[in-house]
């Protein structure tokens, strides 16, 4: 069994004088968390047992803690109950995890309720310790609600690759996550979703994503379709004159929405439409031009806002 340093000594461990000069070994350096370590006080008793990472980290907890908050013993890994240290030096069974000391320090943060955030670790550490909390009886759910630390760590990173993020939520049904993730997705060409994200997405969360985008253009043609209102003729303006403005209304919204993508900007809208005026000689019809052309805007800009991944009765496959 492995034996790491305890609490009073240092972490470079010195040659003992009884060996030969020839045969004395080399300094040997002991890695330990800088939160995880024996002096941490993070309890008011000492830890009681030693996790290391497979990178050669160690990290000192308490039996009591862990136990407490994980659903499956960390995984089949610790006794039902603590055991008690023998000596005052013993700080307790080391148990070796496959996960490196970078992933290892973001679940043992979630066992203690402590953010990990100045550690700023990447995504792809994030996500590989969301699956290996799974592991180890943790539920997701519990520790990564929107009240969490954990939670606004990984939304933090949607905006840089939301599909990924998006995914880790789909795989654990973090519906709370998933859904300010998807504002994020209006941009991304589904065409791009590899076999395997779609697998780890799941038929659910993928149906959500694709419904999203759908969702979002049908509201767009539903919106183009009212052409700007017409106002009581006049001398220099009939209604089979105003009825131009209501075909190149539907000329020029047809053209935007074969071509809109669900993250349609306002500006392109404005740029599509706008340059209708230019062939209107009322200026009765061109007010009435701008004020639907403010009107559309408005409506798609509360679309967005009230994007939502909506769960469907027909969710169940």
């Amino acid at each position: 069994m492995l034996t790491p340093p305890a609490s009073e000594k240092s972490a470079t461990c010195e040659p003992q004088d009884t060996l030969p000069q020839d045969h004395q070994p080399e300094n040997t350096i002991v890695s330990v968390s800088t939160t995880f370590h024996p002096g941490a006080n993070l309890l008011p008793v000492p830890p009681d047992l030693i996790f290391l990472s497979s990178d050669g980290v160690f990290f000192y907890v308490h039996t009591a803690q862990v136990l407490s908050m994980s659903t499956n013993r960390f995984g089949e890994l610790l006794p039902p109950k603590p055991i008690k240290n023998k000596t005052r030096d013993d700080l307790g069974p080391v148990v070796t995890l496959p996960e490196v000391a970078t992933v290892l320090n973001i679940i043992l943060h979630s066992v203690y309720d402590m953010s990990c955030a100045h550690y700023r670790p990447n995504l792809d550490t994030l996500i590989t310790a969301v699956d290996a909390m799974a592991t180890y009886g943790l539920p997701p759910k519990q520790y990564i609600a929107p009240s969490t630390s954990l939670y606004s760590l990984i939304l933090s990173q949607a905006p840089m690759q939301p599909i990924l993020v998006y995914a880790l939520a789909a795989t654990h049904d973090l519906y709370d996550l998933a859904v300010p993730v998807s504002s994020h997705l209006l941009s991304f060409p589904l065409y791009s979703l590899t076999d395997d994200l779609a697998a780890r997405i799941g038929p659910v969360y993928v149906k959500r994503l694709f419904f999203l985008h759908l969702g979002r253009l049908d509201a767009l043609k539903r919106l183009l379709l009212p052409p700007p209102r017409p106002h009581p003729p006049t001398d220099d303006c009939d209604f089979t004159e105003q009825k131009k403005l209501t075909r190149a209304w539907a000329l020029a919204s047809a053209y935007l929405a074969w071509d809109a993508q669900p993250d349609l900007s306002t500006s392109a809208m404005e740029s599509a439409l706008l340059p209708l005026a230019d062939h209107l000689a009322c200026g009765v019809c061109k007010k009435n031009l701008a004020e639907r052309v403010k009107q559309l805007i408005v409506q798609w800009s509360v679309v967005k806002v009230c994007t939502r991944l909506r769960r469907v009765a027909s969710d169940r496959f």
